[in-house]
């Protein structure tokens, strides 16, 4: 059974950072893209970064760029999210996703359907 599993999240206030972590079982990625997306309350999903397999290239979202960074460890079927200099708009559940392919992921749709239960991030101005 393919799992996903995200963690790090927390309340930080504004300006605060946190690094948030998915774990991944059941199969191995290290041949996806990966990617974080979020879901703020009655907004829909977005797509934050993704990652290429190799982590030679990587997309941001214009409104996280120069304050997230996306990395990986393939030797750990794990991705990260670094989030710095945080604001309340950061506010959702966050969630990682593997790619259809390789590729760095530049659209929401671009994503396996596999999907954990997310990280909440709660950034208090």
């Amino acid at each position: 059974q393919v799992q996903l599993v995200e963690s790090g999240g927390g309340l930080v206030q504004a300006g605060g950072s946190l690094r948030l972590s998915c774990a991944a079982s059941g199969r191995t990625f290290s041949s996806n893209g990966m990617g974080w997306l979020r879901q703020a309350p009655g907004k829909e999903r977005e797509l934050v970064a993704s990652i290429s397999w190799n982590g030679g290239s990587t997309y941001y979202a214009d409104s996280v760029k120069g304050r997230f960074t996306i990395s990986r460890d393939n030797a750990k079927n794990t991705v990260y999210l670094q989030m710095n200099s945080l604001k309340p708009e950061d506010t959702a559940v966050y969630y990682c996703a593997a790619g259809i392919s390789s590729y760095v992921v530049a659209h929401k749709e671009g994503f396996l359907d596999y999907w954990g239960q997310g990280t909440q991030v709660t950034v208090s101005s």
